[in-house]
């Protein structure tokens, strides 16, 4: 293996870019670069490189990471994107997400709980379903998660953005129509939907 290319970061003028080998390989800090000697046409050890940015990028990652989580809580696959992209690599990453779980900054069942609270009151259970799996929350974290949201929550929640769908407009079957399939849009089941159509009069499909 063979350094082909230091590049600084764009964004982070303490970090650079490592290609090995005429591709993209890891980010990491000049301090780390300069200490080990790094340097263009190079050979390394892909294990040795590997170890440098362990030891000496876990606890920048660390900082980075906390950092990111500051405003919102987020799920272990979002801090896993993110550290990818700020270029860290796999055993950097991993510890980084194990440390956050044991100070229980990582929580994704309590995350979805946390997500599920606020997202009730403006979609239905299948979209927010959706939404945590793309987030990276498990299957069972997110069934075990919206054991909270029952029928009748679901049912105010789509009448109220029906009704705030409607207003201004004139209510007849037409709208009706649209309305329906806005709600299906939002995530709420047919059931669903249908009930809440149903109080303004017209429950068809």
């Amino acid at each position: 293996m063979e350094i082909t290319a230091i590049t600084p970061q764009l964004k982070d003028k303490t970090r650079c870019n490592i290609f090995v080998d005429g591709r993209f390989y890891c980010g990491m800090s000049l301090a780390t670069t300069v200490k080990n000697r790094l340097k263009v046409g190079a050979q390394v050890d892909e294990e040795k490189l590997s170890s440098m940015q362990l030891e000496s990028e876990k606890n920048t990652a660390l900082d980075k990471a906390l950092t990111h989580i500051s405003a919102t809580r987020k799920t272990e696959k979002q801090i896993r994107d993110f550290l990818a992209k700020k270029g860290f690599l796999p055993a950097v990453v991993d510890y980084v997400v194990e440390k956050m779980r044991g100070y229980d900054f990582l929580n994704d069942g309590e995350y979805a709980t946390e997500y599920i609270s606020h997202a009730a009151t403006k979609k239905g259970a299948r979209l927010i379903k959706c939404e945590l799996r793309a987030k990276g929350v498990s299957e069972r974290d997110v069934d075990v998660a919206l054991e909270s949201l029952d029928g009748e929550t679901e049912l105010a929640a789509a009448t109220a953005i029906l009704e705030k769908y409607l207003r201004a407009k004139t209510v007849d079957r037409e709208t009706l129509q649209k309305a329906y399939r806005y709600l299906l849009g939002k995530g709420f089941d047919y059931d669903t939907a249908k009930r809440a159509i149903g109080a303004f009069g017209d429950e068809e499909d």
